[in-house]
């Protein structure tokens, strides 16, 4: 292959990652607003400034675009929750504060537009067999991160047990906040299971340093 050749490829491949990328920010964006019965193919597409044959090209259909942006986005809340949880301090007051982070990424505008998807798939076959196992995986993906930045071993079933239930309540908190802000009371829930956590754990943690 020659140089322009491969040059021309390059580009290609670029405008192509671009497209892609504004097709599922723009799927996210209509879903929150618009919910599943607004976030049609075309109003996503005119969203994203391009046109629905090019949308139809990258995602042939609405089901597969839509899941495609909830993976892209949940990828980049992961990062982002690594990065603000590795600036936390190493010690028992590191609970409240990372239980806060894991809220800000279930509170966020994902949550609210998985909610719609999650709502929409109970009446829609295509799209519930598009969503079950990315939400098993997500599911995996969120556990799995939580026992490790709280420093506990998965292998533990009373740690199993424990993230599950914070992560349930965390999901909780995020569904009531879907209808109004109740920050107040979020917090006071939040401090509470967290000194809840800690006390339960901390035996755990000082099992696995011995």
């Amino acid at each position: 292959m020659s140089g322009t050749a491969s040059g021309t490829t390059r580009q290609e491949q670029e405008r192509s990652r671009v497209t892609r990328q504004k097709l599922m920010t723009a799927a996210i964006e209509v879903l929150v607003e618009k919910g599943w019965a607004g976030a049609t193919m075309g109003a996503i597409a005119e969203r994203a400034g391009v046109s629905r044959g090019a949308c139809q090209h990258h995602f042939p259909t609405r089901a597969a675009l839509v899941a495609a942006a909830v993976e892209h986005v949940f990828r980049q809340q992961v990062e982002e929750l690594v990065r603000r949880a590795n600036g936390l301090p190493e010690s028992r007051r590191r609970v409240e504060p990372l239980l806060n982070l894991l809220h800000d990424v279930y509170a966020g505008p994902l949550f609210t537009a998985a909610t719609h998807l999650w709502v929409a798939a109970v009446a829609d076959e295509e799209l519930k067999a598009i969503l079950l196992p990315l939400e098993t995986q997500v599911g995996r993906e969120v556990h799995r991160l939580t026992v490790e930045l709280l420093g506990l071993d998965e292998r533990d079933r009373d740690v199993r047990d424990a993230v599950r239930a914070t992560l349930d309540l965390l999901r909780g908190l995020a569904l009531a906040s879907l209808l109004h802000d109740d920050t107040a009371r979020r917090r006071k829930v939040l401090a509470h299971w967290s000194r809840t956590l800690e006390a339960q754990l901390a035996p755990k943690r000082a099992t696995q340093a011995d």
